[in-house]
């Protein structure tokens, strides 16, 4: 199913190949929102254009430790001035720290490291600490950075030119991640600027290189003899990717091919940051691939054929779009393979079920928000038809916050059996069966149709802002069912609870055209069943970008909410928290296919 429509979180890219880097944009024109902007274009910025001054990816970068130029003017490129249309000598694309195969041996299975690094580079000075390999130590910072701190740098200018990772890795390859640090001027300021809002990340990222920035954040990682501007910084491109490869055996292979800028400095750095642990070293295509044993380095680097010739892989990432900052990609059911030796036949079942299917995703970002995107595509018999759409955007305008999921009347229904069967098999199964007989006999109630009812086509849990600092909290249900059906299943448990002596439930209730509707007061039970105008507020539509089009969505106003939890913080926790404006999460969901979005806004 294509995934180009406006406003979906996951514009499609023209290609996968990699456009002109430093060609610029006709005057006046910018590439649609649907599409990935050419290097030299101005990115859009998933539904808003960014705060700072627009500079053209083509344009060249200031070196490092010199001060950006003022937008719209030229800057020069990291060490030297490249040619007009030409790549600048920095131009590379980052690694991908984010991956923890380096020395987790228990990990991948594998016996032992076979071989100690190339010849001729004896191992550092043994470290205080236990090294664990370096990209833990930079996955570890990576998580600070992105998580604990909230850094974010916008997405659209990222990106030079040049081999990516995934041209040198196996074609084999059943999972792979990518990490890119190669951002352009303006989206560099744009990370700093956002990352110094935060404690944690302020007083680390204060020159203006993220590889620098990763690097000093590891310090206490075992890298205190490693000096980042001698035996780093000369060799170190912006890209790395990790690969699992299948090795015929239980465990799996693992290949990181991290891009550098001069193999002889590239061998005595890595061999540096090794330590004492042993690896396999080779080169392809200005990467060095590092991996468990030398044979298997040396066998990928002969390879002919790379994982960018997989068509799957390549239909993927595609239909994700922006590969932002960090990237990811799996065969589900190979993994699965993998992962599950001894399959039960519930396992078995499960399996086969998404043996074809696959998931790619991205952690991308704009000056205003983070963005953790994916897709599954090649599932089998996930829904049946199409799904009600969530319209979280007819909502109170003063709405807090809202949680919408379409489609459950059709998992009760379809899997009532299972349901039952798989329940009644665990420790909880005699309360569960004492609750259905309950709920038939006492209520009346036949299930699953009622269930199904009560559930709906699409069922929105909503709060709103008015009042929760009082004892009527503004809340209630939008069901989109047969009113005249849900209305019959809400009189049967409300009559069953009165006649045995229980306070039955003082909730207001709507019927309107094909939904019915249940809240805490008549006033917001009119207004949660009306046509609300949630979707004309900015802040609803950066965070839920298909709020019309989305099956499932969650939306929370942190700025509205936030006076209840921040008077009992204090100190850095306190300054953090109010960084962050408000989050999202949406995605539509197919019989083959399922997208989702998952954004984090910041003040």
């Amino acid at each position: 199913m294509p995934l180009s429509s406006q406003g979906q979180p996951y514009p499609p890219q023209q290609s996968y190949q990699q456009p002109q880097y430093g060609q610029q944009a006709p005057t006046g024109q910018q590439p649609s929102y649907g599409q990935q902007a050419s290097y030299g274009q101005q990115s859009p910025q998933y539904g808003q254009q960014p705060s700072y001054g627009q500079q053209p990816y083509g344009q060249q970068q200031p070196q490092y430790g010199q001060q950006p130029p003022s937008y719209g003017q030229q800057a020069p490129a990291y060490g030297q001035q490249a040619p007009t249309g030409q790549q600048p000598s920095y131009g590379q694309q980052s690694p991908q720290y984010g991956q923890q195969a380096f020395g987790q041996q228990e990990q991948y299975g594998q016996a032992g490291w076979q071989q100690q690094g190339p010849e001729g580079f004896g191992p550092a000075e043994p470290a205080k600490k236990s090294r664990k390999g370096w990209i833990i130590a930079i996955a570890s910072a990576l998580a600070v950075v992105l998580l604990g701190g909230g850094a974010v740098w916008a997405v659209g200018a990222i990106g030079g030119g040049g081999t990516q990772p995934h041209e040198v890795l196996p074609a084999s390859s059943i999972a792979y991640v990518r990490l890119d640090l190669d951002p352009a001027a303006n989206q560099k300021v744009a990370l700093f600027q956002i990352a110094r809002k935060f404690t944690v990340t302020k007083d680390t990222f204060k020159g203006d290189d993220p590889r620098q920035a990763l690097f000093d954040l590891t310090q206490d990682s075992g890298f205190s003899k490693v000096d980042f501007a001698k035996d780093v910084d000369p060799w170190l491109g912006s890209r790395i990717g990790l690969a699992i490869v299948p090795s015929g055996g239980k465990e799996p292979d693992y290949a990181v091919a991290v891009q550098v800028k001069d193999e002889a400095q590239a061998k005595a750095g890595i061999t540096k940051l090794m330590g004492k642990e042993k690896f396999g070293l080779a080169f392809r295509d200005d990467y060095a691939l590092v991996t468990s044993s030398q044979s298997l380095a040396d066998k990928y680097a002969a390879e002919t054929t790379s994982l960018a010739d997989n068509a799957e892989f390549n239909d993927d990432v595609n239909a994700l779009g922006e590969q932002g900052v960090l990237s990811y990609w799996a065969h589900l059911g190979k993994v699965g393979e993998l992962a599950v030796t001894d399959k039960s036949s519930e396992e078995a079942k499960a399996l086969e079920q998404v043996k074809n299917a696959r998931f790619a995703g991205a952690l991308r970002f704009d000056s205003s928000y983070a963005e953790l995107a994916g897709i599954v595509s090649g599932a089998e018999g996930m829904i049946d038809g199409d799904l009600e759409p969530s319209k979280l955007s007819t909502l109170p305008a003063s709405t807090a916050g809202a949680l919408s999921y379409s489609g459950l009347d059709q998992i009760i229904t379809k899997k009532w059996a299972e349901i039952e069967q798989s329940v009644a098999a665990s420790p909880a199964g005699a309360q569960f069966k004492q609750f259905i007989d309950q709920a038939k006999q006492t209520y009346g109630l036949q299930l699953p149709d009622d269930l199904a009812t009560i559930l709906g086509k699409n069922l929105t849990l909503a709060v709103d802002a008015q009042g929760l600092d009082s004892d009527k909290i503004k809340g209630g249900l939008r069901i989109t069912t047969d009113p005249a059906k849900a209305q019959a299943v809400y009189d049967k448990i409300q009559k069953a609870m009165t006649s045995s002596g229980q306070p039955a439930p003082q909730l207001a209730k709507v019927a309107g055209d094909g939904t019915f509707t249940v809240a805490t007061t008549d006033e917001y039970a009119k207004a949660l069943g009306g046509e609300g105008t949630l979707g004309e507020s900015e802040t609803f539509k950066t965070a839920i970008p298909d709020g019309d089009d989305a099956t499932f969505a969650l939306f929370v106003d942190l700025d509205k909410v936030e006076k209840y939890y921040l008077q009992s913080m204090e100190g850095d926790d306190k300054a953090n928290a109010q960084v962050l404006k408000a989050v999202g999460m949406s995605g539509k969901q197919t019989a083959t296919e399922a997208t989702f979005s998952l954004r984090v806004l910041f003040n």
